[in-house]
């Protein structure tokens, strides 16, 4: 299936906002089986919308459309598409009584300007999106199948989800639905794991399952697809493939599909009733970040302190300076995460602890930072060190990556201590923590 993505609006194409949307869609579909032929950018401007509109009903068998479906003068995406497709704009009344509800709800009347959202190409079929006031449509347009969507990320999201792909499937050659099954995971990158799961494919002999990765530092995303005539026959074949993936790479999966690092952790310590509190340099917080965005992160996340100096951290949780400046960084973390549970009574004290080696190198501007982890429980002191190389912002999220990574394996039971691909081998840290 020839598919194309036409992204709308000036400031996408002026680059004042990141087409973040394009990049979306194209991988999503990639997801499912699908490759982007073409994708093209046109700003608010009849003329070359309806020229882009044209030439894409002449060369694809489907084109997705995002942005210039609002209720303002510059969202052009219904007129042009009606010129394009030869018909007249008609009111859909219906998603008219939609919108008006949505701002009634919300205590407001709806502007007048907003029933311009509910006029659409005459035949055109109306795609629900119930987060937002700009539905979609589809409509022919050439020999394509064009599927319009709102500019707004996640209204976006959700129509290409429940609305596009269900279509697209329906409209496939080989019909039937797709089921993929995502692992992520922390610690490997991609052509390792790659090579550790060589000839996984092979497991499946019809061919219907396929491989893929997506890496995004520090996590990497490992996909497995599947064709089938129906899901139950699709999560059938995708689950000895997938206990092949746990078998082979298991201890650095932190987490499946929608899940994250930091849901998974507070879901242990929810399981065991535990809480947690942390201590952070070099991260600027970010693991204290991703723990208190969860809703309901007040049943496991009790404090979080941020600092670049650990010895101000440590006196402000009570140690004295003394002991403080004579530890070596190791013992720094060890003591800091003792104190902080001490402090906040809560069931583990974590503390990620970074030293920058030297100055940025080079025109990436690296550097070398040795990463001091310590996890205090009523049971002792679990420590891990290690020495990664990087720009300024790629060291705090291996840093954070790890702290999350060192709390996981042990609520897990896993080793704390495996070797990661991204540890500089050739420098280790001055001192290592007992």
């Amino acid at each position: 299936m020839e598919i194309e993505v036409i992204c709308t609006g000036d400031e996408v194409l002026t680059g004042k906002i990141v087409n973040s949307n394009f990049s979306y869609i194209a991988q999503k579909l990639e997801d499912y089986g699908y490759s982007v032929k073409r994708g093209v950018t046109v700003g608010d401007d009849r003329d070359e919308l309806l020229a882009a509109f044209r030439l894409a009903g002449e060369r694809a068998d489907a084109v997705i459309v995002n942005g210039g479906l609002g209720p303002t003068v510059d969202d052009l995406s219904q007129e042009v598409a009606a010129q394009a497709a030869g018909v007249g704009l008609s009111l859909h009344e219906d998603w008219l009584r939609r919108m008006e509800r949505f701002f009634h709800q919300r205590g407001r009347t709806m502007p007048e300007n907003n029933k311009k959202q509910a006029m659409l190409p005459q035949g055109a079929e109306m795609l629900d999106n119930p987060i937002g006031t700009a539905c979609g449509f589809a409509v022919r347009i050439g020999r394509a199948i064009f599927y319009f969507t709102p500019g707004v990320p996640r209204e976006l999201f959700r129509m290409l989800e429940e609305q596009i792909l269900p279509r697209l499937l329906r409209a496939s050659p080989n019909p039937g639905v797709i089921v993929m099954r995502r692992f992520h995971s922390f610690g490997l990158g991609e052509s390792h794991v790659d090579q550790l799961l060589s000839g996984l494919e092979a497991m499946d002999q019809d061919g219907a399952i396929k491989l893929g990765f997506r890496a995004h530092y520090p996590q990497l995303e490992t996909k497995l697809v599947c064709r089938a005539a129906n899901e139950g026959q699709a999560r059938a074949k995708l689950a000895p493939v997938a206990d092949e993936i746990y078998r082979r790479i298991g201890n650095f999966i932190l987490a499946e599909d929608d899940d994250t690092h930091e849901s998974v952790v507070q879901s242990l310590l929810l399981e065991r009733g535990e809480t947690v509190s942390l201590v952070e340099n070099l991260t600027g917080g970010l693991i204290a970040q991703r723990l208190s965005g969860l809703p309901g992160a007040e049943e496991v996340f009790v404090r979080g302190v941020v600092g670049l100096s650990p010895r101000e951290i440590g006196v402000g949780l009570g140690l004295e300076p003394s002991e403080i400046d004579g530890a070596a960084p190791g013992e720094l973390a060890r003591m800091l995460a003792q104190a902080m549970r001490r402090a906040s009574g809560s069931s583990y004290g974590l503390g990620v602890i970074g030293r920058l080696d030297g100055p940025p190198r080079g025109r990436a501007g690296h550097m070398t930072s040795a990463i001091y982890l310590a996890l205090a429980s009523e049971n002792g002191v679990i420590t891990r060190d290690a020495s990664l190389t990087g720009h300024r912002e790629w060291l705090g999220l291996g840093a954070a990556e790890m702290g999350l990574d060192l709390l996981r394996r042990h609520l897990k039971g896993l080793p704390v201590d495996e070797k990661i691909d991204f540890e500089k081998r050739d420098e280790k840290p001055a001192e290592r923590a007992g």
